[in-house]
């Protein structure tokens, strides 16, 4: 995201994180349908992210460099600053891994998605896309962090119950992308 000025698109701006999951392959798909869907897409990730898919992937279907660090930048351009208070419509993690939920429950900005959550302090819609294993999603940890991200006024998407990567099958399902989408377009408007 070299210029903020440069966006062609005119229903807004989606700062997309993904995180850790083996479902984050689901990512490239949101990005794909939020770009035919004429929204310009921003795509943070996590370290653990990148062990599943590679930058270029993102980088290819949004044409902007996928942004992981927190640090990286230059005075006119503070990466979580900019784009919580100046870029962004909507922000999303998805998927949100239970480490994720967890980190933005507990406030830590060590990364750039949390810093970008902290600097955006709900002044635009924060969305979180739950993906896990269905134990992991069912401890209270998660659920407990989950609760306290909704009073804030999150906005926690349900999660579909199924065949999970692991082999076992229950609730913890990423939804689809096109769900996603349409989740994002209701934040746009506003409406629940």
């Amino acid at each position: 995201m070299s210029n903020i000025t440069d966006d062609k698109n005119e229903k807004g701006n989606v700062v997309l994180h993904v995180s850790g999951s083996i479902s984050c392959y689901k990512a490239c798909e949101l990005a794909s349908l939020l770009i035919q869907r004429h929204y310009n897409v921003q795509v943070t990730a996590s370290a653990g992210a990148l062990h599943f898919i590679q930058a270029a992937a993102f980088e290819g279907l949004t044409h902007r460099p996928l942004l992981t660090d927190v640090f990286a930048g230059n005075p006119d351009y503070i990466p979580h600053i900019t784009l919580a208070q100046k870029w962004a419509d909507v922000i999303i993690a998805y998927p949100a891994s239970a480490d994720c939920i967890t980190r933005l429950a507990s406030g830590l900005s060590d990364d750039l998605f949390g810093a970008v959550c902290l600097a955006n302090n709900y002044k635009k819609p924060l969305l979180v896309a739950p993906a896990m294993n269905c134990n992991m999603l069912a401890h209270p940890a998660v659920q407990e962090s989950l609760k306290k991200l909704a009073s804030w006024g999150t906005v926690i998407l349900p999660s579909d119950e199924g065949y999970l990567a692991c082999g076992a099958t229950g609730q913890g399902k990423l939804i689809s992308p096109e769900r996603a989408a349409d989740y994002i377009a209701q934040a746009f408007t506003g409406e629940e």
